[in-house]
């Protein structure tokens, strides 16, 4: 495992944060080892990590209105791109996982770097403050809000919805089922649209059936 000493840099902390050391500690790992997981840290990073994104789309995007900005916000605070932004800081390297998550290659999940980054992104809040954790945010997520605000501003569930109802055939049924132990559940969402039916997962039910829509979108021969 690298010196977390050089994350730590980084991300502007103190080589020793014992902040930093929680947010890379992963259920799994304590459970096995003792001493306390990263969750709390991910509870609050997750309001963190919204309300950057947020602030920075209200002051740079004032042709968004709220409903827009609420779409723009979703696209780019979701599993995908938080992995992606806990990939650059190579996050799956430092973290601290049970045995049994590192046997299934739990570092190269999605779902557990984007909790990551989210508990990253807390410590750096606790000990510097916001304006320095929304630098964080930023440095890793502000194109893609770039090229979120140029697209289709409808999200995923509503446009399937809209589709749906415009050929008659009501309203998108979604049907959600967990798997996992209770410290790594993975949410499978599975969509049905007329005789269409998509499936994807997630670490909420919420992130499970927006990417089900966008699944099933994909899928649309005339979307």
């Amino acid at each position: 495992m690298p010196d977390v000493a050089a994350l730590a840099g980084q991300l502007g902390l103190e080589p020793g944060s014992l902040a930093l050391r929680q947010a890379l500690t992963h259920s799994s790992y304590a459970a096995e080892r003792g001493g306390d997981s990263n969750e709390r840290l991910e509870f609050l990073g997750d309001a963190v990590v919204d309300l950057a994104v947020a602030d920075y789309i209200v002051l740079n995007y004032p042709q968004l209105n709220e409903g827009s900005a609420s779409v723009v916000r979703s696209r780019v605070v979701n599993e995908d791109s938080l992995a992606t932004a806990a990939r650059a800081l190579s996050l799956g390297e430092y973290l601290r996982l049970g045995r049994g998550v590192v046997k299934e290659k739990g570092a190269e999940r999605s779902s557990l770097l984007a909790d990551a980054f989210e508990a990253v992104v807390a410590a750096v809040y606790l000990e510097r403050g916001f304006e320095a954790a929304q630098d964080v945010v930023l440095q890793r997520l502000r194109s893609a809000i770039a090229e979120a605000s140029l697209g289709d501003t409808l999200d995923d569930k509503t446009r399937l919805r809209r589709w749906a109802e415009s050929r008659g055939l009501g309203g998108p049924v979604y049907e959600v089922t967990s798997t996992g132990p209770s410290h790594d559940v993975t949410f499978v969402a599975t969509v049905s649209v007329g005789s269409l039916l998509a499936s994807a997962s997630g670490s909420t039910k919420k992130r499970a059936e927006a990417n089900a829509a966008a699944a099933a979108w994909e899928e649309l021969p005339d979307a």
